[in-house]
């Protein structure tokens, strides 16, 4: 008979209470993590807890859906959006949850842009009080930039960019930590961008986002609550 450790039996426990099939759960004094690593789940469905909506939706909405992808840079299953549904360039895709609530910490996520002709790549939300407001950081390849805004009321505003140019069809690191006001955006583990902003005070959900036509992958998709 297989006896865990009390460690692992510990986060075993964590992660069954938590709601959430496919992650893993670790609590320390300093905060809780919570890694979103997508191989333990069915693949044509998403995460337990997540929702697939959109803002500014006209038309159909994106399909979401676990895939399978032997280049993921953990296990050999990704969530992606594996296919548009609309022709809307103003549409901001997302599949994000509210069972998980954001204030400071960091989020992070492994992302690959995959396809797109009017938009690539994509990035991250939070402290989202729904689909229509919340903070976002994405990295477009089309575009060579990597951007920090907040949607309020389904529009759109820039508060940082940063030019650089990363391989679309490749794996990226993307990394927010977020601090009061404070947003410090990173890419591949260097800082690129730095802003103070008090759009969104309150913790929200959390989750992945991209625009238009951009079909992207993302993996190991961690958020670390601080207390």
């Amino acid at each position: 008979m297989h006896i865990l450790s009390l460690t692992s039996m510990a986060l075993f426990l964590v992660t069954l209470a938590s709601g959430f099939s496919g992650a893993l759960l670790s609590q320390t004094p300093s905060g809780k993590t919570i890694l979103f690593h997508f191989d333990d789940l069915k693949t044509g469905s998403i995460p337990q807890g997540w929702k697939v909506e959109a803002t500014n939706q006209r038309g159909a909405l994106a399909t979401w859906q676990v895939v399978e992808d032997s280049t993921a840079p953990s296990g050999n299953q990704v969530l992606a959006l594996t296919s548009v549904n609309h022709s809307f360039g103003g549409t901001f895709n997302l599949c994000w949850t509210d069972r998980l609530t954001f204030l400071n910490g960091t989020i992070s996520v492994y992302f690959k842009a995959n396809s797109g002709i009017e938009d690539q790549g994509g990035g991250v939300i939070w402290r989202a009080k729904d689909r229509d407001n919340y903070y976002i950081s994405r990295y477009n390849p089309l575009e060579n930039n990597f951007r920090i805004y907040y949607v309020k009321d389904g529009a759109r505003r820039m508060l940082a960019s940063a030019r650089i140019h990363l391989p679309a069809h490749q794996w990226q690191q993307l990394k927010i930590v977020m601090q009061g006001e404070r947003i410090t955006g990173y890419l591949n583990g260097k800082k690129l961008l730095e802003v103070k902003d008090a759009t969104f005070t309150d913790a929200g959900g959390v989750g992945l986002w991209t625009k238009a036509d951009a079909a992207t992958a993302f993996d190991d998709f961690k958020v670390v609550i601080q207390p």
